[in-house]
């Protein structure tokens, strides 16, 4: 029987990365450690606002601590917010969860800074699960003046 006629197997050959040929590595399917960012960056949700002064993104970084969180500039330009929540290790006799709904792992969010973005003064603060991330505006450039030529009289 041909497999291949039915998108399901290949849809599952793509999620598990499962070559095609015994000799093939790899296809040209995302790799995992790209799939678990792009499941991290969608399930971590924010905010961006724009001030007169300034670009604030507000970001719900649950139950992770202030120290945990991690805040870089990549690419001279992009602002990645990451953290990683991990699932309290109890062992308890006759403890066990009914049910687990939190999200557990890493979270992320990548943010694409406008050219105007003052990356010396960057500032974070989180409060109660919730990381404000401040990115100062540079000042506006000051128009060019005319500048005026002397004419020389021959």
């Amino acid at each position: 029987m041909d497999f291949g006629r039915f998108p399901i197997f290949s849809i599952l050959e793509d999620m598990l990365e499962v070559p095609e040929e015994p000799n093939e590595k790899t296809r040209n399917n995302p790799s995992r450690a790209y799939m678990r960012d792009a499941k991290a960056m969608a399930a971590t949700p924010a905010d961006v606002i724009e001030h007169p002064d300034a670009y604030v993104f507000v970001v719900d970084m649950p139950g992770i601590k202030g120290d945990e969180i991690q805040v870089q500039i990549e690419s001279e330009n992009v602002l990645v917010v990451s953290g990683k929540r991990q699932r309290e290790s109890k062992e308890n006799e006759g403890v066990k969860f009914v049910r687990m709904e939190r999200r557990m792992g890493k979270f992320m969010r990548k943010f694409q800074l406008p050219e105007n973005a003052d990356l010396d003064k960057i500032s974070a603060a989180c409060h109660d699960g919730v990381l404000k991330v401040t990115v100062q505006k540079l000042p506006p450039p000051e128009p060019k003046k005319p500048k005026t030529i002397q004419v020389q009289v021959a």
